[in-house]
C-alpha cells in the first residue's frame, strides 16, 4: 500500500494561487501514476488531474486546464497542484490519489484530503 498525505489548502480570493502538496509513504512512490481529485459540499468527487509516474503525460480536467498544473518529484515522493487564478466554483476538498493510469478510475489509493476555499 502507498499512504498519502495532503497538505497546502486555505483560503484565498478569487484570482489567487495555491499550491496543493501530497506526500507518500509506503511502496515506490515512482511506480504509481498520481492524480488529483475534489469533491464539493453536496457534489460528488470530481477529478481533477493526474500525472504518469515519469512525469512526461498528463490529464486535466476541463474546468481546470490552463489554471492548474499537477507535477512530481519522485526523489522526494511528492506530487503537487499548483492552482492559479482560483475561481469560487473551485472551493471544495481536494484528494490526493496513486494508481495505476491517467483515467478518473484508474485510482484505488487515496489521501484524508485538504480544504480549498475561494472567496468572490
Amino acid at each position: 500500500q502507498v499512504q498519502l498525505v495532503e497538505s497546502g489548502g486555505g483560503l484565498v480570493q478569487a484570482g489567487g494561487s495555491l499550491r496543493l502538496s501530497c506526500a507518500a509513504s509506503g511502496r515506490t512512490f515512482s511506480n504509481y501514476y498520481m492524480g488529483w481529485f475534489r469533491q464539493a459540499p453536496g457534489k460528488e468527487r470530481e477529478f481533477v488531474a493526474a500525472i504518469s509516474w515519469t512525469g512526461l503525460s498528463t490529464n486535466y480536467a476541463n474546468s481546470v486546464k490552463g489554471r492548474f498544473t499537477i507535477s512530481r518529484d519522485n526523489a522526494k515522493n511528492t506530487v503537487y497542484l499548483q492552482m492559479n487564478n482560483l475561481k469560487p466554483e473551485d472551493t471544495a476538498v481536494y484528494y490526493c490519489a496513486a494508481g495505476y493510469g491517467l483515467a478518473p478510475h484508474d485510482y484505488n489509493y487515496w489521501g484524508q484530503g485538504t480544504q480549498v476555499t475561494v472567496s468572490s
